[in-house]
């Protein structure tokens, strides 16, 4: 488990966002030459991994979705929230050298892995409210075709981006004590 905060603009957009890194996996390890070195195919069993934003555009300001520009409107500014998830279940696969269950009468032992889940192309998922203004006229982010035309781009160039973080590297280092 692991979670980091942080904020940052894009495109006129202000973002306040949380990334959660939250998973449980489950390896079967098979050593095929007796020593410490293993193979362990498994899976993500939960893959809670998401990031989740907090989207404003100030009132008054600029800015762009799908290479329009809109201006936020000072009465009801635009604000958002967005998400990115990815699959609850991933397949891994693992090498590493040790074993938890020391196997020689010691009461320690290490063990260090280091492989991939295949967790598929993550999925972002964007929704905007407030008013943007465009030539003058005002309309609202959430029922203008033309815009929600604009965020549903926006979502697909995000989602095309991020179609190659389809792996996720995991690092394992154990300590065990045989009692």
């Amino acid at each position: 488990a692991f979670s980091y905060s942080g904020n940052y603009s894009k495109d006129g957009i202000n973002y306040s966002g949380d990334l959660r890194l939250r998973s449980g996996e489950a390896h079967l390890d098979w050593f095929p030459f007796g020593g410490g070195f293993h193979l362990s195919p498994g899976a993500l069993i939960y893959d809670g991994n998401q990031v989740t934003a907090n989207a404003a555009a100030t009132a008054g300001q600029t800015f762009t979705l799908n290479n329009i520009s809109y201006t936020s409107n000072a009465a009801n500014p635009v604000t958002g929230t967005g998400k990115l998830y990815f699959n609850k279940v991933a397949p891994t696969f693992l090498v590493g050298f040790g074993n938890l269950i020391p196997r020689s009468g010691r009461h320690w032992s290490v063990m260090a892995e280091a492989g991939v889940a295949y967790q598929g192309s993550p999925h972002a998922a964007l929704n905007l409210t407030g008013s943007a203004c465009s030539g003058g006229t005002c309309m609202d982010v959430a029922t203008d075709p033309g815009i929600q035309a604009n965020v549903q781009a926006q979502q697909t160039k995000i989602n095309n981006d991020l179609s190659v973080f389809k792996f996720y590297p995991i690092i394992s280092l154990g300590i065990g004590f045989n009692f």
